[in-house]
Formats: structure tokens, sequence, C-alpha cells
């Protein structure tokens, strides 16, 4: 277990915290006017290799190469000249800290850190992170990593759960739930949508997948994995022979077949690791899915349209509403989706870099 102290005066400024993976929605915005729950579970903590918040510098004032040494091989409007290095925690697990109100820089319902750090150590007012509670963001303190030290405080780190015992804690996130907004005069209200996690998760495996495609048709399984990628890939991808197959692989599942070329994988949940095949599938592209969802799409939760012991007479009909759904056809976020494909090397062809730069376009219609 770690905590992190100040580094200025070495005050701790958090509760004993393991580390887990960085969600692939950290920095998801998510709708407008939207309450998104907090980020992580509490007793966690997250790292961003990647700088991001302020200072940012725009495209045209980076040169090429150096944006190619930070791994971005195609054109963004900005990025970050931060620290790398971030540090995510469940708001709940912050400590000795005092809100900086002239750093409250926020769209319109709380704060977004944009004006920079907005937490101070309570002991010797070094700013040390930034809370993050604005409308349509997830919830969380972000440690400033030049402003926070990580001690070893003993060796009960959470163990790293093997692939199987991951199947067996049986934590797989639903596709669909219901979204809180802020509501009306009446109070809070939500609707039923596509879960927020399920389309940053797409987003990310949509770059991956055209990635993997090298400009040839694409087809995925039938169901679910259909209704969440098919009709983007059959958007932006040609018709026509020959194919390339993706299929789900993972703990669990039947190996897959020699001559598959693309394998929808988990990625561990604590260390960020892309499950790997055994076999003649070792060579296939492997598109990276959070655990969650790769779980549930692996191994669904069925909908029981009775009770789970006993039955209805078979003369007496049940009027169980079916599950809600949406009411729109599946998009991918498209801030995932534009973020992992500018870190692809295969962006630099030119069929890619034309989907990039009319993803506007694609937002129209509706396929973001």
């Amino acid at each position: 277990m770690f905590v992190y102290v100040c580094a200025g005066c070495d005050a701790e400024l958090t509760t004993p915290l393991s580390q887990v993976s960085l969600p692939v929605h950290a920095h998801q915005k998510y709708g407008n006017g939207i309450q998104l729950p907090v980020l992580l579970e509490a007793g966690t903590f997250a790292v961003d290799p990647e700088p991001w918040g302020p200072p940012w510098r725009r495209w045209e004032e980076f040169d090429p190469e150096e944006a190619e040494a930070r791994g971005i091989y195609a054109p963004v409007y900005a990025l970050s000249d931060g620290a790398p290095g971030a540090i995510v925690i469940a708001p709940g697990d912050i400590r000795g800290t005092l809100l900086l109100p002239e750093k409250g820089g926020g769209y319109c319902c709380g704060l977004d850190g944009s004006d920079g750090p907005n937490l101070a150590c309570e002991a010797c007012g070094l700013p040390v992170a930034s809370r993050i509670d604005d409308c349509s963001l997830w919830q969380a303190v972000w440690l400033a990593p030049n402003a926070v030290h990580r001690l070893l405080i003993d060796d009960t780190d959470a163990a790293t759960l093997s692939w199987e015992e991951l199947l067996a804690e049986g934590k797989g996130i639903p596709p669909f739930e219901p979204i809180a907004t802020w509501g009306s005069r009446f109070g809070s209200s939500h609707y039923w949508s596509w879960s927020p996690q399920w389309e940053a998760a797409a987003g990310r495996a949509l770059a991956h997948l055209l990635a993997a495609s090298e400009g040839r048709p694409v087809i995925v399984p039938d169901g679910l994995i259909e209704e969440v990628f098919q009709r983007a890939l059959d958007a932006m991808l040609p018709a026509g022979p020959p194919e390339r197959r993706a299929v789900l692989a993972g703990p669990g599942r039947p190996a897959p077949d020699a001559d598959v070329g693309i394998l929808l994988v988990p990625v561990h949940p604590q260390t960020g690791e892309t499950w790997i095949p055994a076999g003649p599938a070792t060579s296939a592209y492997r598109v990276p899915l959070p655990f969650g969802v790769w779980r549930w799409l692996a191994f669904p939760d069925p909908y029981l349209p009775v009770p789970a012991s006993g039955g209805m007479p078979d003369d007496v009909l049940r009027d169980d509403p079916l599950p809600a759904r949406p009411h729109h056809l599946f998009r991918a976020d498209p801030g995932a989706f534009q973020h992992t494909l500018v870190r692809l090397p295969a962006v630099r062809s030119p069929w890619l870099r034309e989907i990039l730069e009319n993803l506007t376009q694609r937002r129209h219609a509706r396929l973001f």
C-alpha cells in the first residue's frame, strides 16, 4: 500500500492506496449537463504516463519530430505541456487539503482544473491537486506529479489477480445504464443510455480495429459486438473481399483459430497488460477492451423473466418489462477514438488519415 505526501512538507495527502490501471474513460467528456460518478474505486490510484492539463500548446507550435517523440503521429488541436505522471484518486481518498477559490475554473456546474491545481496542502499551502466535479466529467482528484511523493507504507498491497481469479469475481460492466442529469426545477432526473464506459472502450477499440484492418473490410461476431462495432466499420472501410475476421478471445473462451487475424481481448484492470493467447493465434492483432466490458461480451448476465427459483404455472402469463434500452444506435466516444488513433503509427496511412480528418462528418452521421 502507498500514501502520497506533499513534496513541500511531507504531510500525508491520501489514505492508503493500491495501484490499478488507468481507465480508458479517465479524460472522457460525456454529453452535456451530465452527472458522471466517481472515476476510481475508493482505496485505489492510477497514473497517467502522458502529460495532461495546463499549460497547453497548439499543434502548430510543435515540430513533427517532437510530436512523434511523444508518440503522436497525426495532428491534434493541442497537446499538454504539463508534467507527465499525474495520479488520479477517488475524491474521498484525499486528505489534508484546502480548496483554492481563485482556481475555480469550470464550465458551469463545478470544477474542471482548467486553471491549474485547485487544492493546496493544508500544512504548507503548496498547490498539490485538482478536484474535478464539473458536469460531463468523471469525478476525481488529480495529484500533480511534481508536487507529491509516493511512499510505501507496508507490503499488504492488493495481490495481482490471475485471469481466472478475475473471471471468478464475476464483475462485468452492463452496456446500458441510467444517466443522471442536473434535472429540472422539480429535482434530478435520468434517462437510459449506452454506458459511457462502453462508448469510451469502443472508441479506443475501433481505432485499433481500423489499424488492424489494413484497409480491408472487417467482420465481427453477431450480437452485441456487431451492434457496437459493425455499423462504424462498414461506414469507414471498403466493401467486398478479402475480409478480415475479428473474434472475441480471452480467458475462459475457446482458443481462436489460426486463421483469425484480429482478436478482441481483455486488459487486466490492475496491471494494464493485454491478454496474450497461446498457440498459433499469438501473432494476431490484439484489440484491447477494458476487462469489465470484455467480460460482459464474453459472459453476459442473463435476463431472467421468471424467478431464479420456482416458476409460473403454464397457464399464467407474466408481464415483466423487458430490460431498458437506449433509443438510439450505439455511438463510440469520439475523444477516445481520436486520442487512440493519433497514437497508432498506422495513422500515417493516407486512408486512415482521411478518416481522422473527416471525424466531424462521421459525428454528423451519428457514428460517434
